[in-house]
């Protein structure tokens, strides 16, 4: 197993022993509810970025977390000798192994063109299938609104039309029967979801601390090889902005509680 791996075969934890005061919702099974989360990202990584403290914590909670990686990543490198298609398949493969570090069960790539991604009726198609097929109970996602992010980071496009239409999938479009009757026709019913988590928010309102996983979750970054070759000053600066002033670990995100 992985340095950092998460055990499948560990004993789940409540998310109170997890998270402490401040945690994700705990659905209602007798109500049906799953425990289960979607992360859909626009690249490989960025799910590793965004939630994967979060995503390790959950799976040791017993949760069952999927990924969902919206774009093929092929244009995410400057090195000559990658071309497309080598890129593709490393940056694949380098996903799956982060998502075996974390806990995190299966990985789903839908293979939209890297940088060329357009909020579609194809690309909300495809995520409400998503939604429709894995009936989470959360789901998370970037942050569609803002284009800087605290006045340091421009937010990709693919990042900003993943999360927008990752929006518009949880409602109205996953819920309702005559939004995609094909997939319903399939088998695939309707879901509502009932909590939402966007990271890349100017005005987060959720703050998970991650300090007992931080070491997994940059476990998970350093297997994408083909964007961090064991870059440890870049992982030391993120090291320092995932700190907040009591020096624990945080990943931040805006909550939406959905209506029951």
């Amino acid at each position: 197993m992985a340095a950092g791996c998460v055990s499948g075969g560990a004993m789940a934890s409540g998310l109170e022993d997890l998270f402490g005061k401040e945690r994700p919702g705990d659905p209602d099974e007798a109500a049906g509810e799953r425990r289960r989360a979607l992360v859909i990202a626009a690249h490989p990584d960025d799910a590793d970025f965004g939630a994967a403290g979060t995503a390790a914590l959950l799976a040791r909670a017993g949760w069952h977390v999927r990924y969902v990686v919206a774009t093929d990543g092929s244009k995410g490198s400057d090195d000559p000798a990658y071309t497309p298609e080598r890129l593709v398949a490393a940056r694949e493969q380098e996903q799956r192994d982060a998502a075996a570090i974390l806990g995190v069960r299966d990985v789903r790539f839908l293979g939209f063109t890297d940088g060329e991604l357009t909020y579609s009726r194809e690309l909300l198609g495809a995520i409400t299938r998503e939604i429709r097929d894995f009936k989470p109970f959360a789901v998370y996602t970037h942050d569609p609104e803002p284009v800087i992010i605290r006045d340091s980071f421009v937010n990709h496009s693919d990042h900003r039309i993943t999360g927008l239409a990752t929006v518009d999938a949880v409602y109205p479009t996953a819920r309702d029967r005559l939004n995609f009757p094909e997939q319903i026709a399939e088998g695939l019913e309707p879901h509502k979801v009932r909590e939402i988590y966007l990271w890349g928010a100017n005005e987060p309102n959720f703050r998970a601390d991650i300090t007992e996983v931080v070491e997994t979750k940059i476990a998970a970054l350093l297997a994408h090889t083909s964007q961090f070759p064991d870059d440890r000053e870049f992982i030391e600066m993120m090291r320092l902005r995932w700190k907040d002033a009591e020096g624990r670990s945080r990943e931040e995100f805006r909550r939406i509680v959905l209506f029951r």
